[in-house]
């Protein structure tokens, strides 16, 4: 449903690190500049757009939380996502990002992709 997993770091010295993903998209991709206490998303994707199966973000820096459900089987959680890491949402699992502290997210997609694909979700609805 959903899945962080922290990006593979392949050097590091005074200057800071390096950190590595795979990604077969192209295309459009989007950059979120969050401050510490804002939300985001509150929705969930049907996946009628190949981009959104599953969603796929990086947590370029900072920490925020993931609040999900999972719309079919009503399991929920909540991830804490520290950035450098890649973070998959499978369709039709609603999600909101609360962000902890100011956070920068690198979203593999454009806006193009939510257009008829982004659906808001009452997350106090039982179905």
């Amino acid at each position: 449903m959903v899945k962080v997993t922290p990006l593979i770091k392949i050097g590091s010295d005074e200057r800071g690190a390096t950190f590595v993903f795979d990604t077969e998209r192209t295309g459009q991709f989007m950059v979120a500049h969050r401050k510490a206490g804002s939300v985001s998303g509150n929705h969930y994707h049907t996946a009628k757009h190949p981009s959104k199966q599953p969603e796929k973000l990086i947590m370029m820096s900072g920490t925020a939380t993931l609040d999900w459900r999972d719309l079919a089987s009503g399991a929920t959680g909540t991830e804490t996502l520290i950035g450098p890491a890649e973070v998959w949402i499978a369709p039709n699992v609603w999600h909101k990002v609360t962000a902890v502290t100011d956070f920068v997210m690198l979203e593999l997609n454009g806006m193009d992709a939510g257009v008829g694909d982004t659906l808001k979700w009452d997350e106090g609805t039982k179905d």
